[in-house]
């Protein structure tokens, strides 16, 4: 099988570039700005888990892509349970699709998504890989394994991304296995072309790794609460309010009360009204007691108390918490009451007990028109004056902050430019917004990452090609797709991500 493929790098290419473009060759000191996406064929051992498809290696290069990562389970090359046998018919497999990125040209981009002693997925793994020195030697031993079957294939058509978006790990130990896994790969093969994910989930840089000569990759997916918006393997607690992209960087959700005097900080929304209006205000959870006050400028014009409890009440569930003594119940609901026309700056306020969140407001107009706000919870942070103006139909919410393309760069691209004006290749292994995500919403997210992206000189890996992430059979209940190829196609994502 080896001696074909070495075969097929010298005979088939040729063939290939009169239908397809040529792949450009890499370095670990600067990456080409592939496109292209990640095939799950063998990323988790289970019932799904199976051969890569030719078809989508021939679908990915006509649409105009040149890139594939392949995140896998190291349970599913290995014999029986025993890491160290070797399975050589998934690894035929394996095989056979760094043969179709060859004849289509597409660079395969091959990664440990769980490796010996190191997996972000369940179940955990039975030994750690950052601390065990066996673990360390098995691992190292299944990247030779790899460097040494396919030494003899260029780096413009593969290249070896170690493990997959490192988490809560200390950097030290971070860097010592990086470098046991290089090595070994080295030995092997001294020119491969090797990437490392960065720490802290993929999206910091390590500078420390540029000695070693290799590349490293970030990720795209912030926020986290639009790109994995009711996503079932995602933190259960996480409050899914509906995502909006952009969004103004102005509410946090929590309105604490005197006991947290430190953290205290109001709503406050600039308005200029033409007629009287509605508002509501939902009440997420509130614990031990709250009391919201709303205010037009200095003016009370409505006041709520909220004490939870046992038993039935105005809230949806009983929530008791033995550490502190108190209950924290969940009301999810939304109080109305009037406010006045004209301009001022409208308040809400938490004045007695802990906190209270507030998922959503929404503004009703006597026309009809409502325009709802749907509130990120993040603990701790500081509310930004807001401003409302209702003839803008498209953002009537705004801020002096929002989440926007400037704040994705900014926040989590910058430090990767940084790198790669270092002389290091960087590269966007995984992003993408799931398929619960509003549609239009995760394509105005897209594009700012696309412009984002673009602007970097920076390429990138949809997570996924076909499925939930992707273009085609994602199943979101808000698309009407294109019967194409036998499958279900998202023809505004996938023109969009061809227009960057």
């Amino acid at each position: 099988m080896l001696q074909r493929l070495y075969v097929i790098v010298l005979l088939l290419v040729p063939l290939c570039l009169s239908s397809f473009a040529d792949l450009p060759v890499p370095t670990a000191e600067k990456l080409p700005r592939y496109r292209g996406f990640n095939l799950l064929n063998k990323f988790y051992k289970g019932p799904n888990s199976g051969p890569y498809d030719e078809s989508d290696f021939q679908l990915i290069s006509e649409l105009g892509f040149n890139f594939v990562r392949l995140p896998m389970d190291y349970r599913i090359w290995i014999n029986n349970g025993d890491w160290n046998e070797f399975d050589q018919h998934q690894m035929q497999e394996i095989d056979q699709a760094i043969e179709w990125g060859i004849k289509y040209q597409v660079h395969v981009c091959l990664n440990f998504h769980r490796a010996p002693g190191y997996t972000v997925a369940q179940p955990p793994e039975k030994t750690d890989l950052w601390t065990d020195t066996e673990t360390q030697k098995v691992c190292a031993m299944h990247w030779a394994y790899f460097a040494r079957r396919y030494k003899d294939i260029p780096n413009k058509y593969l290249s070896f991304n170690l493990l997959n978006e490192p988490k809560d790990i200390n950097k030290d130990k971070f860097i010592k296995v990086i470098k046991i896994l290089v090595e070994a790969i080295r030995n092997e093969d001294p020119n491969r072309l090797i990437i490392s994910d960065g720490i802290n989930w993929g999206q910091t840089p390590c500078p420390e790794l540029k000695s070693l000569k290799i590349a490293q990759a970030t990720r795209g997916y912030e926020p986290f609460e639009l790109t994995h918006y009711k996503a079932e393997w995602a933190n259960q607690e996480t409050d899914w309010s509906v995502p909006a992209w952009p969004q103004p960087l102005a509410i946090n959700g929590y309105l604490y009360g005197p006991d947290k005097r430190d953290l205290h900080s109001p709503i406050l929304i600039d308005v200029n009204l033409k007629d009287i209006c509605k508002m509501k205000v939902k009440v997420g959870t509130v614990s031990r007691i709250g009391n919201l006050i709303a205010k037009a400028d200095d003016k009370t014009i409505w006041q709520q108390a909220f004490t939870p409890g046992p038993g039935n009440g105005p809230w949806e569930k009983v929530v008791f918490k033995e550490q502190w003594n108190m209950y924290q119940n969940e009301y999810n609901r939304f109080y109305e009451f009037e406010i006045p026309a004209g301009k001022y700056t409208l308040s809400i306020d938490n004045i007695e007990g802990d906190w209270i969140t507030i998922p959503a407001l929404s503004f009703s107009h006597p026309d009809g028109i409502e325009n709802q706000l749907d509130i990120t919870l993040k603990w701790g942070q500081e509310n930004i004056k807001l401003k409302y103006d209702p003839s803008d139909s498209a953002s009537p919410f705004t801020a002096e902050k929002s989440r926007d393309k400037q704040w994705l760069r900014e926040k989590y691209l910058d430090p990767w430019v940084k790198l790669k004006n270092d002389n290091v290749g960087v590269f966007v292994g995984e992003w993408g917004a799931y398929n619960k995500t509003p549609h239009d919403v995760t394509l105005r997210w897209m594009e700012d990452c696309l412009k984002n992206y673009q602007e970097a000189g920076i390429g990138w890996a949809l997570w996924n090609f076909r499925g939930s992430f992707g273009i085609m059979d994602s199943s979101r209940k808000d698309v009407q797709y294109e019967e194409f190829r036998g499958h279900k196609l998202d023809r505004k994502m996938l023109e969009l991500l061809q227009k960057y």
